[in-house]
């Protein structure tokens, strides 16, 4: 699937990726998760450190992290001790992160730490942003809840046609980024899941460019799924409406300079 341009722009080099983790109640997943994530890290040489971000746990999560710390030198634990949140964590994660580069994965192993060396690959090859699609040729998708997959498929379609883009995949969190993506995005509204389409389109919107690989997803082994398909239809359709008016009103105000 081709992105926004053939080549990316000549950029520089990056020198620390930031991989953002949310975590609610994800004592059982993060160990698996983190570890798995820093051996591969480690063995591809890639600069990182590992901001999880506990994002108002009532389990163990934060003495896990604590325990992890001691073997796992990148890893970098905050708590978000506001407001709670996927989108709140998320952002909260992006505020205290160190990296000229970032991507944001998921606490239940759901995404491939090898699809994480991919993108900062892309992204040092001079492209804004990397994203994945689980649903184009050489994409996987393990254990996917049917009915979650009916509504994920209809929903990418809708955004795919509202905004006339090629990305089949837009509502996957697990996407990378250039810092100045981020802060080119600046403020993000979304407080829950809206987020993981709200910096994508904005990305897009705005002229930053981007392009697409295969990724592959697999069901979480532990704990429970935090997304609520039933409460979050309104939330996606408000953001999906607010970026679609900046994209064909704003008259390219905020787009990249």
């Amino acid at each position: 699937m081709s992105g926004s341009r053939s080549r990316p722009p000549i950029q520089p080099s990056l020198t620390l990726y930031s991989i953002v983790i949310p975590a609610h109640n994800e004592e059982e997943s993060l160990p698996p998760t983190v570890r798995d994530l820093y051996a591969v890290l480690t063995r591809e040489k890639v600069p990182h450190e590992i901001v999880v971000v506990d994002d108002g746990s009532k389990d163990g999560t934060w003495q896990v992290l604590q325990d992890l710390k001691k073997t796992i030198p990148t890893l970098a634990p905050v708590q978000n001790k506001g407001a709670n949140g996927f989108g709140r964590a998320v952002i909260f994660g992006l505020n205290h992160m160190k990296g000229d580069a970032c991507t944001i994965m998921m606490a239940d192993a759901s995404d491939s730490p090898d699809d994480a060396v991919k993108y900062w690959r892309l992204l040092n090859e001079g492209w804004d942003c990397a994203f994945g699609s689980r649903f184009v040729k050489g994409g996987k998708v393990i254990d996917y809840p049917r009915v979650k997959l009916w509504v994920n498929r209809l929903a990418n379609f809708l955004v795919r046609v509202g905004f006339n883009i090629a990305l089949n995949d837009t509502t996957n969190a697990f996407k990378a980024y250039r810092r100045t993506v981020i802060e080119g995005c600046r403020p993000f509204l979304s407080p829950h899941f809206n987020l993981t389409v709200e910096i994508p389109l904005k990305a897009i919107v705005r002229g930053y460019s981007w392009t697409v690989i295969p990724i592959s997803w697999q069901n979480r082994k532990f704990g429970v799924a935090k997304l609520k398909i039933k409460e979050m239809g309104s939330r996606y359709f408000f953001i999906c409406a607010y970026v679609w008016l900046e994209k064909y009103f704003s008259r390219g105000d905020y787009r990249k300079k």
